[in-house]
């Protein structure tokens, strides 16, 4: 039997791709500063920055992930909490 999917809120949805959208844009800007011969301090730093986005990012949806599935009757909570833990080990 297939995982029943389990999509974000409309409201979380818009606010992830909103977040993706502007680390899109920083990854752009790292591969510009990179073809530009910048300098390694700075484009360490702005990787560093994109890394702490798509951090904050992942917590947003493994937060809404356990939300809608903690609260779930469908699954034994104990296969819940085992793929939320597998999920959070994973990130």
């Amino acid at each position: 039997m297939a995982d029943q999917v389990r999509p974000l809120s409309p409201e979380r949805r818009d606010d992830v791709l909103l977040r993706l959208r502007r680390i899109e844009g920083q990854v752009r800007g790292i591969q510009r500063m990179v073809e530009e011969n910048r300098d390694c301090r700075d484009i360490v730093t702005q990787v560093a920055a994109v890394k702490s986005a798509l951090s904050s990012v992942n917590g947003q949806v493994l937060r809404c992930y356990a939300h809608n599935c903690l609260d779930s009757e469908e699954l034994p909570r104990e296969k819940t909490i085992a793929d939320l833990i597998h999920l959070f080990e994973e990130s």
